[in-house]
């Protein structure tokens, strides 16, 4: 390099610039900062829209301080008004219906109480279906009865039906019949006191009869209808006496002079 070059060069260096700088701006423009809008407002909008439908759910569902809806939750439980529908299993330790107001429990089957001990096993169940109320176990109840112009029925299929009480059990129907029928054996049963039949006529049905007859020294019986009598032409026995046996069992046996019940009857052999 030669002497005015290198002096040339030194002064172009120490010459002051007279050219403008450049200044780059900082931030979001063009297509980014319209889809930054975009996101805001519809944020925006999401949070109106679910604003709002909280307060309609509030408002339909009746949301207060002290519950929703028919329920309300108070100091001695939960009281729930009007009707409701469960889909799951309810626990609760009573159930009580308003003052004065009865206590439905509607379902499209059969509606099935259990009653279970500490342990979880089944010590009483109460099944309302088509046929009546089912009961798995004994019942304790001051009171049974139907509903008005409604038989009141009380069956057990394939076991007994005991009803016993400490100080009688009273059964009564007060515009219609009292019947009770079983496949075996019916017992009425009193153990201090006496059994009553208060009515204008009792009848013994099906009884069996026996023919007394006086052709022998010794008096036998027969067992026979009571349309049947010794001879054609003998007289119809219309009239005849009610006789015990030893076990119990009663008969009939024709009239007579005097008793003609005897203990050593064929009747009462047989039973």
């Amino acid at each position: 390099m030669t002497r005015e070059q290198y002096i040339l060069a030194t002064q172009q260096n120490s010459l002051p610039r007279t050219e403008h700088p450049q200044f780059y701006p900082v931030g979001i423009y063009g297509w980014r900062k319209r889809c930054l809008y975009f996101f805001v407002l519809l944020l925006l909008v999401t949070m109106i829209v679910n604003m709002a439908m909280t307060i309609w759910i509030l408002k339909v569902m009746n949301f207060t301080v002290d519950g929703m809806g028919n329920l309300r939750v108070t100091k001695k439980g939960i009281r729930l008004e009007g009707i409701s529908e469960f889909l799951l299993p309810l626990y609760v330790k009573e159930i009580h219906s308003r003052k004065d107001s009865p206590l439905v429990l509607q379902s499209d089957r059969n509606v099935t109480v259990n009653a279970r001990n500490h342990m979880g096993q089944l010590t009483g169940q109460l099944t309302v279906g088509t046929e009546g109320a089912v009961f798995g176990h004994s019942v304790e109840t001051p009171h049974i009865r139907a509903e008005p112009s409604q038989d009141l029925k009380l069956e057990s299929p394939t076991r007994s039906l005991v009803m016993e009480a400490p100080r009688g059990v009273q059964v009564n129907a007060a515009a219609g019949d009292l019947k009770a029928t079983c496949r075996k054996e019916l017992h009425l049963q009193s153990t201090e006191g006496e059994i009553f039949l208060n009515a204008d006529t009792i009848r013994l049905g099906n009884l069996p009869v026996g023919s007394f007859s006086s052709s022998s020294s010794s008096s036998s019986f027969s067992s026979s209808s009571s349309s049947s009598s010794p001879s054609s032409s003998a007289p119809r026995q219309t009239i005849y006496e009610l006789c015990v046996c030893p076990n119990g069992k009663l008969y009939l046996s024709p009239a007579g002079a005097g008793s003609t019940c005897q203990s050593s009857s064929n009747i009462c052999l047989w039973s």
